[in-house]
């Protein structure tokens, strides 16, 4: 018998997994991509599942779920940019087609009732159930006897008395359980998709009014400091050398990169056909935040001009422009 696994990386899908696996049911881990982890979790999610003895798969989704889930959710968003039950139940169905390719006979998750007021409450697990297309094979192993009993358990191919009826948003049980099977490494209890800060939410609502947000747009809400300018144009300035290199290699459609010439400093993205004082402005703050002489003019290519300014006087001055406390 073998089961396949929505696995995040946290602590409830893996103690899921292993009440599975301690009935002799092989699982499979299926880790979704959909563009907006805080944090590259890959490592980790790898020793995790090479402790509890099961295979990882990580299933790239981001396109799909741009297309087809982020900005038309059913179920409606929570209180930021998070359509979690709609994203909840398009994991299943996606895990349902690994199901059905590697011969599985049902799908595990890791979630709690009442644990997230928008996508854990009884009523959204049951509309998760409904628009999966997996109704019936969606076991839920810490809160099972809550529950509707579900087919695996009804054909006895899991031992219903051998699950629990954890609830709430505490992880007092949890922890327990992670003491009984001798769990000693678990990540901490803190929610891993941007979508769900007010922070990213609005950063991603102010790129829709540039026209569109795509799956090429995302390192702009998770990269640097996010400015509005006077004229309209929006400012990405980097924070440090490794988002230098992303803003260096973004494709979006919307934003340019720039770079100041002779200083050590941040990378910069502007957002295309911007004004010329816009322009020169973003140069200002680029330089503010770099190792820059106040007296001193310095150039860069923006958007196609070279533009040529001293630096803004101050980073506190710079920060007359951001979108959100930064």
């Amino acid at each position: 018998m073998k089961a396949v696994a929505l696995f995040s990386g946290g602590l409830d899908s893996m103690l899921s997994i292993r009440v599975i696996k301690d009935q002799g049911i092989d699982v499979v881990a299926l880790n979704f991509d959909i563009g907006f982890e805080k944090s590259d979790k890959s490592e980790f999610r790898k020793k995790i599942c090479e402790n509890l003895g099961v295979e990882l798969r990580i299933l790239d989704i981001k396109k799909q779920f741009f297309d087809e889930v982020l900005f038309d959710p059913q179920y409606g968003y929570g209180k930021y940019f998070n359509p979690c039950i709609d994203c909840h139940a398009n994991m299943i169905r996606h895990a349902k087609s690994v199901m059905e390719e590697i011969g599985a006979s049902f799908i595990i998750t890791g979630e709690v009732v009442g644990q997230r007021p928008k996508s854990q409450r009884a009523e959204a697990l049951k509309q998760v159930n409904k628009i999966s297309e997996a109704d019936g094979y969606i076991l839920r192993p810490l809160s099972a006897k809550l529950l509707e009993p579900t087919i695996p358990e009804k054909e006895g191919w899991v031992d219903r008395e051998k699950l629990y009826g954890i609830s709430g948003r505490g992880r007092q049980k949890q922890l327990e359980l992670t003491k009984k099977f001798g769990i000693t490494e678990f990540a901490p209890p803190a929610g891993g998709c941007m979508l769900t800060e007010d922070n990213q939410t609005q950063k991603i609502r102010d790129i829709l009014e540039l026209g569109s947000f795509e799956v090429e747009d995302i390192p702009l809400i998770f990269t640097g400091r996010y400015f509005v300018l006077p004229d309209g144009a929006r400012l990405v300035v980097s924070r440090n050398k490794d988002e230098n290199e992303i803003l260096e290699s973004i494709s979006s459609d919307k934003f340019t990169p720039f770079e100041p010439q002779d200083i050590v400093g941040p990378t910069s993205a502007i957002s295309k056909n911007s004004s010329p004082n816009d322009r020169e402005l973003a140069l200002k703050i680029t330089l503010a935040y770099g190792k820059s002489d106040k007296e001193r003019k310095y150039s860069a290519k923006i958007d196609g001009e070279n533009i040529t300014a001293t630096p803004l006087e101050s980073v506190e001055k710079a920060q007359e422009y951001f979108l959100v406390s930064q």
